[in-house]
């Protein structure tokens, strides 16, 4: 089991005392990298929705590490061979696997640096890391890459049925307060086994996983993509869109030099060791002292934004199972902008429409393998009475639109 020195333990609230396996873990959590994660929140600005989601990525990855270590001691006590450098590249592997999430996690995505989603900023991170701590890296970024040559290893960081599903799941709703995702992780990874080099889950734990798929569902419907949730995202990426069109313009704005960075930048900076130094100063704070002190720039489409977000003001918002009537939204954008005295090109931040969509298993990704009690193996869906019209594998596409409380 791991051994932990008493000095180096953090005290989580889901599941107790967390210890910190061996050095290397204990200074790359110690690492400024790392430390970053801090100040990122979790679930984006679903704490406007509900109050105690503030919880961050640095308590996920936390918490994520301490189920690998979990799983990786039932999979050792059934056979498994896990040699003591892969232990410690498993857990490296999941402990920074969310290490390149920007500001507010996924609101944010893809718009501070263009084209490159957080897995991919991740091993940016790790890499630098690992030239830092002299190679000590190099299996978790190939179990991470899925470049390992034992499948499983990748599976338990990145697949339908990961360590960070396990935990986020779990953590998420335990903040939320909401019961939909308190789902059974030790149940399940005491089900884990190997098979042929991957990861599979025995027969007696299939109904663990079904209750697993539900709450990843539920999860999505009720907190993820939470209308007043949605909503105040749009309203976040808007803002920093209005704030980048108005330094394209020669014009001034407060921020701190990261984030000014980015803007001037356009998204499309060239990931280059610089950059990612640059990247690494970034972080939620930012991102409120912007829009705190652009709330009163004399632009009145970035400070009426800035100020919806700031006093929860935010926009009326609308889901629906059918796209919405583009006259509708037409008229809708002709009366703002009347009402504001704006263009409609500017009007067209305060009104506007998207899609959401969930999906609870995917069949075309790494699939979730129950292994039977007379040996063969077969996916959960063929398996599980409750997946057989295969609901949870069907995506379920809705429509929203936004327009301000007066356009009601």
């Amino acid at each position: 089991m791991v051994k932990t020195n008493k000095l180096n333990v953090f005290n989580d609230p889901i599941y107790g005392f967390i210890g910190t396996p061996n050095e290397l873990i204990f200074k790359l959590i110690g690492h400024p990298y790392f430390q970053r994660l801090r100040r990122i929140s979790q679930m984006g600005m679903s704490y406007l929705v509900y109050p105690g989601a503030h919880h961050t990525r640095f308590h996920h990855a936390l918490g994520s590490m301490h189920l690998m270590d979990k799983a990786i001691q039932i999979l050792k006590l059934k056979g498994v061979t896990i040699s003591e450098e892969e232990e410690t590249g498993l857990l490296c592997a999941i402990l920074l696997h969310d290490i390149g999430h920007g500001p507010f996690s996924h609101a944010l995505e893809g718009f501070v640096v263009k084209d490159l989603n957080h897995e991919s900023l991740s091993l940016r991170f790790m890499e630098e890391l690992n030239t830092e701590f002299n190679g000590q890296l190099d299996i978790a970024i190939a179990i991470f890459e899925g470049d390992y040559p034992k499948p499983f290893m990748n599976q338990l960081v990145s697949s339908q049925l990961d360590m960070d599903r396990m935990d986020y799941l779990k953590r998420d709703s335990f903040y939320a307060g909401v019961t939909e995702g308190n789902i059974n992780s030790e149940r399940l990874i005491s089900m884990l086994n190997v098979t042929n080099g991957n990861l599979v889950v025995e027969e007696k734990g299939i109904y663990a996983v079904e209750k697993f798929l539900m709450a990843r569902r539920f999860m999505y419907w009720q907190v993820y993509l939470h209308k007043t949730g949605l909503v105040a995202e749009q309203i976040l990426v808007r803002i920093m869109q209005r704030a980048r069109k108005i330094l394209s313009e020669g014009n001034q704005l407060e921020g701190s030099p990261s984030l000014l960075f980015f803007l001037k930048k356009n998204g499309n900076a060239a990931f280059d060791k610089e950059v990612l130094s640059v990247f690494a100063q970034l972080d939620d704070v930012d991102i409120l002292g912007a829009v705190k002190s652009w709330r009163s720039h004399p632009d009145f489409v970035l400070s009426k934004m800035c100020e919806m977000l700031l006093d929860r003001k935010l926009l009326h918002i609308k889901i629906k199972k059918r796209p919405v009537d583009s006259q509708k939204m037409e008229k809708k954008l002709e009366e703002i902008a009347q009402m504001y005295d704006l263009s409609e090109e500017d009007a067209a931040n305060f009104v506007f429409q998207g899609e959401i969509s969930n999906k609870a298993y995917s069949e075309e990704q790494q699939a979730i393998n129950i292994l039977k009690k007379n040996g063969k193996i077969t996916d959960v869906l063929k398996e599980s009475d409750q997946l057989s019209l295969k609901a949870l594998s069907t995506t379920v596409i809705k429509y929203y639109s936004c327009y301000p409380k007066e356009a009601v």
